[in-house]
């Protein structure tokens, strides 16, 4: 089999486990005929990202979310995204080699953040969090394709992909969804349920097509963050957030069709 002209993207974290790991595994490619490449090539067939969740989180946002296939090599602790571990890496090429493994379309998120003067567009893949900022409360019009639902108060809202319904969504209580399903869910953060307020206090899942908006009380207009896949932005004067499916998709590389349900016995029973 010729893969001379084959190029492959190793993207590695800085840790002493990952960069070890990542040169061991570009001799091997080496020496099977790959190009390997260790910056980002948009002419490159496989990304290959060594490194825990958070590593395969910051490189497909660094590279502004390729179509090129993501493949994970788990360095880290939880590896929901990373399914390769170091010991495995023979067997990883040889089934690349052979194609057998599928590749994975996932959802990801977009948010519209409006202010008073102009609008800004996010992308997330596990979820886009709006919360009040120095643990502050917030109160939260929140409509689905311009139905009202509810007046919410709490700490705030977490909206995630199915591929997010494992990170911060399920620590809340929110529910586990197939990550190749076309939805997107509300979590509730903290909900206030009173006689004063009336907050639902489980999370909704709602079908892809399906426009979610958050509309903020003027008073909490600067006093709420935005949190992208664990980044922290801040906006002045937001009026209201419409989040959807984006337009943007990513690609991941699977071996088994059955390590989602292995990952999740072995992460959460």
């Amino acid at each position: 089999m010729n893969n001379k002209r084959r190029i492959i993207n190793i993207i590695s974290n800085r840790n002493f486990e990952s960069r070890k790991t990542s040169m061991e595994l570009k001799e091997k490619l080496i020496k099977r005929g790959f190009i390997v490449r260790e910056r980002f090539d948009k002419r490159a067939e496989l990304n290959i990202c060594v490194g825990g969740d958070g590593s395969f989180l910051r490189a497909v946002h660094r590279n502004k979310f390729p179509t090129i296939p993501f493949v994970g090599i788990n360095t880290g602790h939880l590896g929901f995204f990373q399914e390769i571990l170091p010991e495995n890496m023979d067997e990883f090429i040889n089934k690349y080699i052979n194609k057998e493994y599928i590749v994975e379309e996932l959802f990801l998120v977009s948010a519209e953040v409006c202010t008073k003067d102009k609008c800004y567009y996010l992308t997330g893949i596990n979820e886009i969090v709006v919360k009040g900022s120095k643990s502050k409360v917030i109160h939260i019009d929140v409509s689905i394709d311009g139905n009202h639902l509810e007046h919410f108060c709490g700490d705030g809202m977490i909206i995630s992909t199915p591929s997010g319904s494992t990170a911060y969504n399920f620590s809340v209580g929110g529910s586990i969804i197939y990550p190749t399903l076309n939805t997107l869910q509300l979590a509730p953060l903290a909900p206030i349920s009173s006689k004063a307020y009336r907050s639902l206090l489980n999370s909704i899942v709602v079908p892809g097509d399906c426009v979610i908006s958050l509309k903020l009380e003027n008073r909490y207009s600067n006093s709420t963050l935005i949190v992208n896949d664990g980044v922290e932005l801040r906006y002045d004067n937001i009026d209201h957030i419409n989040f959807k499916i984006s337009d943007k998709k990513i690609y991941r590389l699977v071996l088994d069709k059955n390590m989602y349900w292995n990952n999740l016995r072995s992460k959460f029973l």
